[in-house]
């Protein structure tokens, strides 16, 4: 058995046996890596599955009218499984050429460890961007600002996240087409699939109509549309008008709103438009024009849900003349 071990040892001591050694590491860099890829995707694979089952659905998108934590735990899996699945690539690669290097050439790493500081302080500064590239891909990732499946406006491009890599993010746009965006360089993120979304169409209605009736029918015509079993699981509120937005000289704009499912708000917004134009020509009102408006800034911004003022007391101004005693007795009275 010793006599067996030593002369293993002579083989992968010579040019032959390193060789093999480097073939052997070889191998194993790729069984290891098909491992984890194997166990990242069977992690998700049940995680979605679990999603899927625990809510009745057989497809990815049925889950649009299910609870929105389900979609953002699907895609947020399928999203760390892709980034992981890289960081495990570039991990394996680093370690199997290391290896490499030493089963070929064993003292070299020893011998050139200044010039390898050296060579190593230029790269980490020259690959300072790959860095910042992944770091931000990780935490953006964890952080869940954006995830496969998603609408977002990073700035540099607006549509689908299609991948998220640990360097590069693919966003396809509304025209098809594929922008791959540096993780390092996106400094916000607008997701449009997170939560809920509003949908918000203006009316522009001519000052000789009847605004109280339009206003009314233009609402129920709205909420009639939200009770409907079709299109009542993309509602999350009932819609509203709230009001007059601006008046012209030959009209007066309407704003009405809906609080939608993020996956729903287009197809919500065509039905809808639909709805009140033919709800205004059965009123023979003809408008100047009919459009979505986005808001941007502090424009309607004490609408959004959840903004609550704090609550104030009223102050009681008294007449001249008359003190706040008598005011105070005559309060305690009622």
């Amino acid at each position: 058995m010793t006599d067996f071990w030593h002369a293993l040892g002579e083989f992968f001591g010579s040019p032959l046996g390193r060789l093999t050694q480097a073939v052997l590491i070889i191998l194993a860099a790729v069984a290891v890596t098909w491992i984890m890829h194997v166990i990242i995707q069977r992690v998700v694979i049940s995680i979605v599955s679990g999603v899927k089952r625990g809510h009745g659905v057989d497809d990815t998108q049925a889950l649009a009218v299910s609870p929105l934590a389900a979609v953002r735990v699907v895609q947020r899996t399928r999203t760390l499984g892709t980034v992981l699945t890289n960081i495990v690539n570039v991990i394996i690669v680093v370690i199997t050429l290391l290896l490499i290097i030493h089963v070929l050439a064993p003292g070299i790493l020893g011998s050139f460890a200044l010039l390898s500081a050296a060579v190593g302080a230029g790269l980490g500064f020259g690959a300072q961007n790959i860095v910042k590239d992944i770091l931000n891909g990780i935490f953006m990732v964890i952080e869940d600002q954006l995830g496969v499946g998603d609408v977002v406006d990073v700035g540099s491009a607006t549509g689908v996240v299609e991948k998220v890599g640990s360097r590069i993010t693919q966003i396809r746009d509304v025209n098809g087409v594929l922008w791959f965006v540096r993780n390092g360089e996106v400094l916000r993120v607008g997701n449009m699939s997170q939560g809920w979304s509003r949908l918000i169409i203006d009316l522009a209605i001519p000052r000789d109509a009847d605004f109280d009736l339009v206003k009314q029918r233009l609402l129920d015509a709205a909420i009639e549309l939200a009770k409907e079993p079709k299109w009542h699981p993309h509602f999350l509120d009932a819609p509203e008008l709230w009001g007059m937005e601006s008046v012209t000289d030959e009209a007066v704009v309407l704003r009405l709103v809906a609080k939608t499912r993020t996956s729903s708000k287009d197809d919500v917004g065509r039905e809808l438009r639909g709805r009140l134009a033919l709800t205004l020509d059965a009123l023979e009102v003809v408008t100047p024009s009919l459009e979505t408006v986005i808001l941007e800034g502090w424009e309607g911004a004490g609408s959004v849900g959840g903004a609550r003022p704090p609550r104030t007391k009223p102050v009681v101004v008294e007449p001249q003349g008359k003190s706040a005693k008598p005011r105070r007795r005559q309060k305690g009275r009622q």
